[in-house]
């Protein structure tokens, strides 16, 4: 009987989407599931929510600063905080749901590429040289890149994720459902691990 993706939501603005991106294959492997890659926009789920971005918020913002290099280091990745941050991610995502309708498999490579070049290599990833430079790596055309950013059907789908995002439950990123349970946060992959082991 087949068995149903884990759905990843996550925002290429989220250090912790970053850091759960550097997980969750693993993890879905482990368990012989699927991942349903799905971009979406914080901003309207902050709206929805009343929560603000960390870096809006005091206290909880400066503790973020030593929290997200800190949980780099035990997870053994690279991380540098970027001078930009946050920065808008729309042309990334949008780049994203273009790859998963025309080149299905370069799109989880996608996802690492700008993860990377943003928390790792401090790239502004709202700029669009930077995004046509990734692109190359993957063989993918700059002007593949601008035309699924223009496309009107990848920005009616983008605004589809946030829609389904907020219908589902997700209340920030990185989030997680699989077999309608949700789980919100990187640091509850060590429980979504448990829970597809042993459905506590």
């Amino acid at each position: 009987m087949p068995v149903s993706p884990i759905t990843f939501y996550f925002d290429f603005t989220s250090p912790y989407s970053y850091l759960a991106s550097t997980r969750i294959e693993a993890l879905a492997a482990k368990h012989d599931r699927g991942i349903e890659w799905v971009p979406i926009l914080l901003g309207p789920v902050f709206a929805a929510t009343g929560a603000k971005a960390l870096v809006d918020q005091p206290i909880k913002g400066d503790y973020a600063l030593i929290d997200i290099p800190r949980s780099a280091r035990f997870l053994g990745v690279p991380y540098r905080h970027p001078e930009r941050f946050p920065v808008a991610t729309y042309q990334a995502a949008r780049v994203v749901i273009g790859l998963q309708r025309e080149h299905p498999d370069k799109a989880a490579p996608w996802v690492h590429a700008c993860f990377d070049a943003y928390f790792a290599h401090n790239r502004n990833i709202s700029d669009m040289p930077v995004l046509h430079e990734l692109a190359r790596k993957l063989g993918l055309e700059p002007a593949q890149v601008d035309a699924w950013c223009g496309d009107a059907q990848i920005k009616a789908q983008l605004k589809a994720n946030v829609d389904r995002a907020l219908q589902s439950g997700v209340c920030g990123a990185p989030f997680f459902v699989v077999d309608d349970e949700p789980f919100w946060g990187v640091d509850r992959l060590p429980q979504l691990d448990a829970w597809l082991t042993a459905r506590f």
